[in-house]
């Protein structure tokens, strides 16, 4: 299918979604991750109108601006960043959804050249040793410690839930995180809004939407893995 036609499904399932929990669907933002096609298909999805991007690599998104160049577009970095790899994308990206330790946030706010990067505190909410993140009780003293970077903003919070069947454990993944971001923006700090909550892949952004999402990261249901395992 194109990436138009999938993106009329996404959008269609968004917003049956959205009126299930009685929410607007312009308050809910597709991102496209690209990671897994070809420049040609990332071309096609911005032509659909998707100009939210993301890769989850720093090989990937420097690959990607180097070969689409459209003022359009907001690129977003989803993966965990090594500290060495952060002086290479820290000024190329809008939204960094995977601030997990204070090290990352330090080398940060001291490559940062101007402004303030939009980050994401990725946290761990179901407990997975696979998975990166921190933990719910150590959420007030992290966001604590990030008030000294200047060139940080808290924008909200990322998880990822569990590759399961289970929708109830996915939806109890997903209400909790909202519960964590909704105890950090009623603090009402200015370094850390925190208004957004990045959750839900293509297996299961409904449920994201419903329980309150503003940024969904799909890839296969939207863009294709046509690049899989090559």
């Amino acid at each position: 299918m194109t990436v138009a036609e999938n993106f009329k499904k996404v959008n269609e399932t968004i917003q049956m979604a959205c009126e299930k929990s009685g929410r607007r669907r312009e308050d809910v933002s597709v991102i496209a991750v690209t990671k897994y096609v070809s420049d040609e298909r990332v071309r096609e999805a911005v032509e659909s109108g998707l100009f939210n991007l993301a890769e989850n690599r720093k090989e990937g998104l420097l690959e990607k601006q180097r070969a689409i160049q459209d003022h359009r577009i907001t690129w977003h970095l989803i993966g965990t960043l090594q500290t060495r790899k952060v002086k290479d994308v820290v000024d190329r990206i809008d939204y960094f959804h995977a601030l997990d330790r204070l090290k990352l946030a330090e080398e940060i706010n001291k490559r940062k050249e101007t402004g303030q990067l939009k980050c994401f505190i990725e946290m761990n909410i179901s407990g997975e040793e696979t998975k990166h993140g921190i933990k719910e009780d150590e959420l007030n003293e992290f966001i604590d410690k990030l008030e000294e970077f200047e060139h940080i903003r808290i924008v909200g919070l990322m998880t990822m839930a569990p590759n399961t069947e289970d929708r109830a454990l996915i939806r109890e993944v997903f209400r909790r995180l909202r519960y964590c971001r909704d105890k950090i923006r009623d603090r009402n700090l200015d370094y850390a809004p925190c208004t957004e909550l990045s959750m839900g892949m293509s297996h299961d952004y409904p449920i994201a939407v419903e329980e309150g999402a503003t940024f969904v990261r799909i890839g296969t249901a939207l863009v294709g893995n046509e690049l899989k395992g090559s």
